[in-house]
């Protein structure tokens, strides 16, 4: 890749290509719906795909499911998808949002670039457990109210990943006083103040 990169993945120019195209689906599409906030439209591969790319480099060995929370315009959920369809064609990834436009969005972004991925139109809360070996989510909620999601859903040696701003730390710090978890903070490629939390090992903290 020279043109266009993803910091720290290797791809062809045929997935790069893929991304590219999502990128124009989602400024199609932002013209009628809200996918991206307008602030951001004209820096979707940096602020957008190439932040969610990078999550795929914390992908654990052996990963059959992965689930994605919230996944508005794509963000990683889709970015998950085409990447995995080089690196790891025997994940599959689930893509839970409930704005019913937005599930439509996924849903034709799926056709159009031949992605077999499931979207659940539903709230979070209403859809039973998955048993993922991976769950994700960016910019949906505290970190708090993302581990209750993940102890819900993900299997008992599942990975949480998820990139949080530059308030990460004080998240953390709100977190520990419900839950206990293994954390690993990684540097995030796009942000240098942001990070990605690789979880693990959730579960109610004994005072709360």
């Amino acid at each position: 890749m020279t043109a266009v990169g993803l910091p720290g993945i290797d791809v062809s120019r045929e997935t790069v290509q893929s991304l590219l195209d999502f990128e124009m689906l989602v400024r199609k599409w932002t013209t009628a719906i809200n996918l991206v906030s307008k602030s951001t439209v004209s820096e979707i591969w940096q602020r957008h795909i190439c932040d969610s790319a990078q999550i795929f480099q914390h992908l654990p060995t052996g990963t059959k499911n992965w689930l994605d929370l919230g996944s508005g315009g794509g963000f990683p959920g889709i970015v998950i998808a085409i990447l995995a369809r080089e690196l790891a064609p025997e994940l599959r990834v689930t893509l839970v949002e409930s704005d019913k436009r937005k599930a439509t969005f996924l849903r034709q972004a799926a056709q159009q670039f031949g992605l077999d991925f499931t979207v659940l139109d539903k709230r979070i809360e209403s859809i039973p457990p998955q048993a993922a070996d991976v769950l994700s989510a960016r910019a949906l909620s505290p970190l708090s109210d993302l581990l209750s999601h993940a102890s819900t859903h993900l299997r008992p040696e599942g990975v949480a990943i998820f990139p949080k701003g530059a308030r990460y730390n004080e998240e953390l710090a709100e977190a520990r006083s419900i839950w206990a978890f293994n954390v690993e903070i990684k540097p995030s490629c796009s942000d240098p103040g942001a990070a990605i939390l690789v979880i693990r090992n959730i579960h109610r903290a004994a005072q709360a």
